[in-house]
């Protein structure tokens, strides 16, 4: 992240002698990515460091379901993430739906908030949360954001947080990766802005509201994801929102999906034109989530709204449709369905979709998805994914071709 934060009290100089309250010595704890040549932030404890246990560490008792469903024939897969029954809180509801050698994607449909003085930290890999339903505030030691539909938020490995609804539900799509998750390179100009040509300003991210330290004691459970997916229970001396101060450009915020300000052209746009996030190096590895939002259809005499049909061989492809308006799919999906296209097959329009588009030349369409395309990383479906899956999609393209 380019832009650099400084909240509650830090020294101008790192790593120097410091009293964030009247005769308190600060702790430093430096929070890095990338050993020490990638983004990072400097946080200042008020009295203890987060290494001070109560209890010895032990197993939290459960564990994420990262395990792929056993091989299965290659096809495309159509899941109604809608009808997965909700249940738990925003980490015990966690439920995967396809797993790569860096990548999960699960949906979360947590009924309550997480317990009071219970929680999370992701030890292995860095998170991306859509929020499809729901709104609350997303607590850490950086400070809390608020949330609501049509919102990213962005957590970088090893961050401490505790998610609280406001109301009894909410329908969340989560995205992890080995690789840290921030704009794609080539949006920015050499000094980390985002250029005139690109479709984010990176100045519109909403920022944690820092709340000063929590400056507790007592017993404080951490349960922390790692080793892919164990869960280990680590219980602190003290409150993990202890800080005094941080500054630095590793931190969690959130957008909204519709400050990704789209780009149009006279004729059809590939993916990488609707592009926000990047994991990792694109295109070597890691993955690309694009947003797909309402703008307006190209406007060439005779331009196909409608994609082609296209084979990415070097990319596995997940669509998560947040509301059902994509001419492309008209007739097969609804709000909450997911499409997984590996890389070994083509996908293209359903039925007479690409030739019925032609009526909305230069209209503006009223979508919104995210797509999740991997690079160089095949996805495998779990359990979950098999059992949520439409039985028909692999044929639905011949049956409305054929009127069957």
């Amino acid at each position: 992240m380019a832009l650099i934060l400084r909240r509650g009290k830090v020294p101008s100089t790192p790593h120097t002698e410091f009293y964030g309250k009247p005769g308190l010595f600060s702790l430093e704890e430096i929070h890095g990515s990338y050993g020490f040549s990638g983004a990072w932030s400097r946080k200042l404890h008020a009295r203890s460091y987060p290494t001070e246990m109560a209890l010895p560490p032990k197993s939290a008792g459960f564990v994420m379901d990262h395990k792929p469903l056993a091989s299965k024939p290659l096809q495309p897969f159509l899941l109604q993430t809608a009808d997965i029954p909700a249940g738990q809180d925003a980490v015990r509801g966690r439920r995967s739906l396809l797993l790569g050698s860096s990548t999960v994607v699960s949906v979360v449909k947590p009924v309550r908030s997480m317990p009071k003085d219970q929680y999370f930290k992701n030890g292995e890999k860095h998170e991306l949360f859509y929020v499809q339903e729901g709104r609350g505030t997303f607590s850490t030691e950086f400070g809390d954001l608020k949330f609501r539909p049509g919102h990213y938020l962005v957590v970088p490995k090893g961050v401490t947080y505790r998610v609280e609804l406001d109301g009894d539900s909410a329908f969340l799509l989560l995205m992890e990766s080995n690789w840290p998750i921030s704009w794609p390179d080539r949006y920015l100009n050499p000094e980390g802005q985002a250029m005139m040509t690109a479709p984010i300003v990176e100045t519109e991210i909403e920022t944690p509201v820092f709340r000063g330290p929590i400056d507790k004691k007592g017993r404080y459970p951490v349960e922390i994801q790692h080793a892919g997916g164990l869960v280990t229970r680590m219980t602190l001396s003290h409150h993990p929102f202890d800080l005094v101060g941080w500054e630095g450009a590793l931190y969690p915020f959130a957008f909204d999906i519709k400050n990704h300000h789209g780009i149009q052209r006279e004729i059809h746009s590939a993916p990488p034109q609707h592009q926000t996030f990047e994991s990792g190096k694109a295109p070597d590895y890691g993955f690309a989530i694009c947003s797909f939002v309402s703008q307006i259809e190209g406007w060439h005499p005779k331009e196909v709204p409608a994609p082609y049909a296209h084979f990415n061989v070097d990319s596995d492809e997940m669509m998560f449709f947040s509301n059902a308006n994509y001419a492309a799919r008209e007739g097969v999906i609804r709000p909450g369905s997911m499409t997984f296209h590996p890389c070994s097959v083509v996908h293209s329009p359903h039925g007479d979709s690409a030739r019925r588009s032609t009526s909305q030349r230069g209209k503006k369409n009223d979508r919104r998805a995210v797509m999740l395309d991997t690079f160089f990383e095949n996805l495998q479906i779990t359990e979950t994914a098999w059992k949520y899956r439409d039985k028909g999609y692999a044929m639905s393209w011949y049956k409305m071709a054929h009127g069957t």
